[in-house]
């Protein structure tokens, strides 16, 4: 690499990050961060780079010319990149949504904002990066045969555009599974190991009046570096990235800390990866090999019910929520609080997590409706059909989804991705006693809902390896239509928990659309006056216990004929 394409920018950080005392732990090993693959890449060809570190080096340069200390616009991003400011605004806010510090700028914007703050150069690089990833192929299912039983054969869109179905592309035809923590895990390091020297040179800075082979790396740019990597022991999260590194690890907080060549950060940086991918695979001969580990993250999860409270809630792995079939699941607060969740390989279930979490992934599922609490980072729904997904949160992307139907309160516009048909998006639609507590607690904002404001991108998404419909390339991914007013109802969610405290909430508190507000009000109208026309209702004592039966035997009908009698049972024994 030649010395004009790296930054000139002096040493010295122009936003040091503050570092924390070290802690000693000679156990700490290197994981990657899982949130950046999952939720933090963007079909937008003009950034999937064949070559990265030739694309992005002229490109930082110019991003620094730029750059306001070191923070870059959308502006500045729409110009460098030459996509529209849409996009721009687009890769600002889910590289917020997915960075490691949550006191950066971006993070912390209001909506106003975010074009005007923008971000850390170096953070941006690295997002830019990463564009290059390519997702891991699902794994061959153990159990082939019972997923061909339970997951629809069938689908109303076979022929259509493309052969399969999203359920039948994962799970029947190619025979395949959702790979496993651990794969994706070594997938990622994988990844990282092939271009963690590209990354490093990136970051690196050259010392003036010297060559290529002077490139130093500042103790604030190797922190950095922690929006891909992060240390743990067990499941739990380690000291920042410096201090678990001997460079800076015995630096004076009150001296600037002196840059190290690039070329032995990234030694070690190899090393502990190396060493990771080891230990993974110890893991994984010792599993083939029939021993068992009790604290494994990745043990076997089909009791969905008891597997929730035994994975951890550092950004090493989601809690699993894996193949339940025609049945309730009710999560609350105390369950879930603070954690990532994966909802996958669900059928014909209603699935209730009422908590505040980060980031929530749904795959795989099917005739299901499932309703999260508050997700104040992100939300991804993937390959599911006929599925019911109510929730609030920040952002939401939705990829190669159909007949779907997103009741949303959302900050940010709708993502829309893939091979998508008959979507449909709605106002959010229901509450329940914490939900203003748990939207407040990760920071969503219930006065501002773009819920029909999606977006939508190409229908092939280059970092998914799964294969897509002949001749889809140039085309954009289907758009979700609107769900008609008349068609809108609130869902209930019952309080299975007596006993419990209540929260405040009292009412939904996104603010409905005039249409949706008038057929909601006229809704309420309706019933009410059936309600007072029954109670004036004239009838001798036999014939109100007539009417009740009838109405009872009626409603009794309707649960069984829906399916949602199950409910009952299911969360009465719950």
């Amino acid at each position: 690499m030649t010395e004009e394409l790296i930054d000139q920018s002096p040493p010295s950080d122009p936003d040091p990050i503050k570092i924390p005392n070290p802690i000693p732990n000679s156990n700490l090993i290197i994981h990657p961060r899982r949130v950046p693959f999952e939720h933090g890449l963007l079909p937008i060809q003009k950034l999937v780079f064949t070559d990265p570190i030739q694309t992005l080096a002229p490109i930082k340069q110019k991003l620094a010319a730029s750059a306001t200390n070191n923070r870059v616009g959308s502006a500045a991003i729409s110009d460098a990149l030459s996509i529209s400011n849409d996009h721009a605004r687009l890769v600002l806010e889910t590289l917020g949504s997915v960075l490691h510090c949550e006191t950066d700028p971006l993070v912390l914007a209001k909506p106003e904002e975010v074009d005007s703050v923008g971000a850390d150069l170096r953070d941006l690089i690295l997002f830019l990066y990463i564009q290059s990833y390519k997702k891991l192929l699902p794994r061959t299912h153990k159990d082939s045969a019972s997923v061909a039983d339970v997951w629809p054969s069938t689908s109303a869109f076979d022929g259509y555009l493309s052969a399969l179905s999203p359920i039948q592309l994962v799970r029947s035809n190619s025979r395949r599974f959702m790979p496993s923590p651990t794969d994706e895990e070594a997938h990622q390091l994988s990844y990282l190991q092939k271009h963690i020297a590209n990354i490093v040179s990136l970051l690196a800075e050259p010392v003036e009046g010297q060559g290529d082979e002077s490139l130093v790396l500042s103790m604030g740019s190797l922190e950095h570096i922690g929006f891909l990597v992060h240390y743990g022991d067990k499941g739990f999260d380690g000291p920042s990235l410096s201090q678990a590194t001997p460079f800076f690890a015995n630096s004076d907080p009150n001296m600037p800390a002196v840059p190290v060549p690039a070329s032995q950060v990234n030694d070690w940086l190899l090393k502990d990866i190396a060493s990771a991918l080891e230990s993974i695979s110890d893991r994984i001969s010792g599993k083939e090999n029939g021993a068992s580990n009790a604290s494994d993250q990745d043990a076997a999860m089909a009791n969905s019910f008891g597997a929730l409270n035994k994975v951890s809630s550092n950004d090493r792995g989601p809690c699993i929520i894996e193949g339940v079939s025609k049945t309730s699941l009710f999560k609350q607060a105390s369950d879930l609080k603070g954690r990532s969740v994966k909802v996958a390989n669900c059928h014909d279930s209603v699935i209730y997590l009422l908590a505040p979490l980060r980031y929530a992934t749904v795959y795989g599922c099917s005739d299901s409706t499932i309703v999260l609490g508050a997700a104040g980072k992100a939300v991804r729904v993937e390959h599911c059909e006929r599925v019911h997904v109510i929730v609030a949160t920040k952002r939401i992307c939705i990829a190669n989804c159909r007949e779907c139907v997103f009741f949303l309160g959302v900050n940010q516009r709708p993502l829309i991705v893939g091979d998508n048909h008959k979507l449909q998006v709605a106002p959010y639609n229901t509450f329940y006693s914490h939900l203003e507590e748990h939207i407040t607690e990760v920071g969503i904002q219930p006065t501002i809902n773009k819920w029909n404001e999606s977006l939508a991108l190409g229908a092939v998404d280059p970092h998914d390896s799964l294969s897509h419909p002949t001749g889809a390339s140039d085309k954009q991914s289907e758009p979700a239509s609107c769900v008609d007013p008349d068609q809108f109802t609130t869902f209930l969610i019952p309080n299975w928990f007596e006993g419990e405290a209540l929260g405040s909430t009292k009412d939904n508190p996104f603010p409905l659309p005039d249409a949706y507000k008038a057929v909601q009000q006229t809704n309420l109208k309706n019933l009410e006056e059936t309600r007072q026309s029954l109670r004036e209702t004239s009838l001798e004592e036999n014939r109100k216990r007539e009417l009740t039966t009838a109405f009872h035997m009626h409603f009794k009908d309707w649960l069984y004929a829906t399916g949602n009698i199950r409910q009952l049972y299911c969360l009465q024994g719950d």
